[in-house]
């Protein structure tokens, strides 16, 4: 049911992004476009994460939603303005695609996710749902001269006593005809892990295991 209830919400969030243009120089609000999130608009409850744990709210869902614009921005000629990161890694990465931490939170009239053109050219939003997915894409009147890549770095897990933390920065790349002119830190993300840690995943993983206990008995 609730995985019915947030195809619903996104529907109805998508409904109001949909086709919405960015003038050049102009921020671009989540919630200024989104609006309220009420039952009368058609918002059911859906799974949302609230205080660091799994819930039940009105319009769950909308944060994948929030998650995706991030991903594309990021891909154009475009500044982040306002974005926050989940307080918590509530999931195992089972089937993720894109660098934990590359997404953007969102609460309504309290977290926002503002993002600005800084092209010369205007950009608009495209969105849509398939039987089983989020798509979109963002279109100009003009091609941009630069191509962007997304690249996490410095990617471990940290455990404190019998607590683990999450640790990541990610940094966008700037291309052109090929060459890489620019690398920026975008983001550093750092979150405590809420389920269960599997070591041996992790060490087949590749993925990078800091014990700080350790570190200090040997300082």
């Amino acid at each position: 049911m609730l995985q019915k209830n947030k195809v619903s919400n996104l529907k109805i969030g998508i409904s109001q992004l949909d086709g919405v243009i960015i003038p050049p120089q102009a921020i671009f609000s989540f919630w200024d476009n989104i609006g309220t999130v009420t039952k009368k608009k058609g918002y059911l409850d859906g799974m949302l994460l609230s205080n660091g744990r799994v819930a039940v709210g009105i319009g769950g869902g909308l944060c994948q939603l929030s998650n995706f614009l991030m991903w594309i921005f990021l891909h154009t000629d475009s500044k982040v303005i306002e974005r926050f990161h989940h307080s918590v890694d509530a999931f195992p990465d089972s089937g993720r695609t894109i660098p934990f931490g590359s997404g953007a939170t969102i609460f309504s009239n309290f977290v926002d996710l503002k993002i600005q053109n800084v092209s010369k050219f205007p950009l608009q939003l495209k969105l849509w749902l398939t039987d089983s997915t989020l798509k979109g894409q963002i279109l100009s009147t003009h091609p941009s001269e630069s191509k962007y890549h997304i690249v996490e770095k410095n990617h471990q897990f940290i455990k404190k006593n019998k607590d683990y933390f999450r640790y990541n920065e990610i940094f966008r790349e700037t291309l052109k005809n090929g060459l890489k002119l620019d690398e920026q830190l975008i983001f550093t993300n750092f979150a405590p892990v809420v389920y269960e840690v599997d070591m041996l995943h992790l060490q087949t993983c590749g993925i990078l295991v800091t014990e700080i206990d350790k570190l200090s008995d040997s300082a």
